[in-house]
């Protein structure tokens, strides 16, 4: 997709709400990392399959700058729903909590501070809805770690799968965070508990459906 195309679609789809605008910009202001940041265009589509879910409890795993949390949330049928967003890394903690603050959905987001691993069992929940976005080394753990939580019927979507192209890349793929993006692609393929399906948005994004128990 070349920036003409980018800027047509983005020209064509329901406004980035001004939060999200904020996070986006202080995001590219403050972080070094700061393309790590879902953005407007897939930030709009997080919400949209929010929406269609209908999820009343939601689990993300990378909060990062807590741009895709508020899609999440937005998504929500209301405020009696939840997203735990788990952020491994402490230094992010009082940049996410002060954006979540601006925004009319934050109120619906609880941060959680730590490794995912440790944190979902002390959780007690079950899912309707999972958006992985973390160590991408780890992403088969994580999805094995979830499942265990997701309830049937429920989706997970996984960003980054993808991963620029390098998953087709036989140079890349000696890196450890491509190999972890392969192993996770064709764990899911290969998993007769769920269908799947791949979008080819920005880095890709996998969405997972858990199928109802036999």
């Amino acid at each position: 997709m070349n920036q003409e195309l980018e800027d047509y679609i983005l020209g064509h789809i329901d406004e980035e709400p001004a939060a999200l605008a904020r996070i986006d910009h202080d995001t590219h202001v403050q972080n070094y990392y700061w393309h790590m940041c879902s953005g407007h265009l897939q930030g709009r589509l997080i919400t949209m399959l929010t929406r269609m879910v209908r999820p009343r409890r939601v689990l993300e795993l990378g909060t990062f700058s807590g741009y895709s949390a508020l899609c999440l949330a937005e998504g929500l049928p209301d405020d009696d729903c939840r997203v735990d967003t788990i952020e491994i890394n402490d230094e992010q903690e009082d940049f996410i909590r002060e954006h979540l603050a601006l925004s009319p959905y934050g109120k619906r987001v609880t941060l959680h501070i730590g490794d995912a691993r440790d944190i979902v069992p002390q959780l007690d929940a079950r899912f309707d809805l999972v958006f992985i976005d973390a160590n991408k080394r780890q992403y088969v753990e994580y999805y094995d770690l979830v499942m265990d939580y997701l309830n049937d019927g429920g989706y997970i979507i996984a960003d980054n799968t993808l991963w620029a192209g390098k998953v087709v890349d036989p140079k890349a793929q000696r890196e450890a965070q491509t190999r972890g993006i392969m192993a996770f692609n064709d764990r899911v393929k290969d998993d007769p508990r769920v269908e799947v399906v791949i979008i080819p948005v920005r880095d890709g994004l996998t969405l997972i459906r858990k199928l109802p128990s036999q």
